[in-house]
């Protein structure tokens, strides 16, 4: 799907980050018909929550399964065969070129979107050189970026900062899918890369992920309708 096909409803993935299915179902029951995109990350899938993105995907929603799976190429394929069957609509795994190739001979031909993960929203330059790489942030985004272009992976998780340099690099060819985004007068968290939702589609992100200030908010239901008001905007 390219970005103009995209409904202004579907670009908020609402983020369950929670600590069990029980209150992941409640939050899915607060924002109703508000949220059409879920993401399932690690936290809420290690609590029994992988099941959810089929009774999730039964009732019509999107499902983002954010599992970033990194491992030699032919697990990953293994891997990536099975969650084709869970009925999600994205995937992620790391953005290194065995893992991203076995990911993309896993989905095969089947609907299941593979994102690949350039550099965590909690990274900086200093993280990544106490972590061993010689390149910075952007350097290292924008390698991965090409590499994930001529793989065949479907679209890219990247701060809001990168957005504007990766759309030179892919086009409109590939999905950028952003965390890190936080609306005006929300804390930060640990993430420190962030932008606003208006800002984020304006620079050129598909789709924002939002978490804690949706899930934390004293009405979910009305955070996510403003965000997706913020969002309309910037579409235009």
């Amino acid at each position: 799907m390219t970005p103009t096909e995209i409904a202004p409803k579907d670009r908020l993935i609402v983020a369950l980050d929670l600590p069990s299915v029980d209150a992941a179902e409640a939050m899915i029951n607060r924002l109703g018909d508000s949220v059409t995109f879920y993401k399932i990350g690690y936290r809420l899938a290690y609590a029994g929550g992988l099941p959810l993105v089929g009774k999730l995907a039964d009732k019509g929603k999107k499902v983002f399964l954010d599992l970033k799976l990194h491992d030699i190429g032919n697990t990953v394929t293994q891997g990536v065969e099975s969650i084709t069957r869970l009925g999600a609509t994205f995937l992620t795994v790391h953005a290194y070129p065995q893992t991203m190739k076995g990911a993309v001979e896993g989905r095969g031909n089947t609907s299941l979107k593979i994102l690949a993960v350039t550099v965590l929203t909690s990274y900086n330059d200093d993280d990544l050189h106490a972590a061993g790489y010689r390149l910075g942030v952007s350097e290292l985004v924008e390698a991965r970026a090409q590499q994930a272009q001529v793989l065949g992976v479907d679209g890219l998780v990247c701060s809001p900062e990168e957005v504007g340099a990766l759309r030179k690099i892919v086009g409109h060819r590939m999905n950028l899918v952003t965390p890190g985004i936080r609306p005006a007068g929300s804390a930060t968290g640990d993430q420190k890369r962030i932008m606003t939702p208006g800002r984020a589609i304006a620079a050129g992100s598909d789709y924002l992920v939002v978490g804690r200030p949706v899930v934390e908010a004293a009405d979910p239901k009305a955070t996510a309708e403003a965000i997706q008001v913020e969002i309309a905007q910037a579409v235009g």
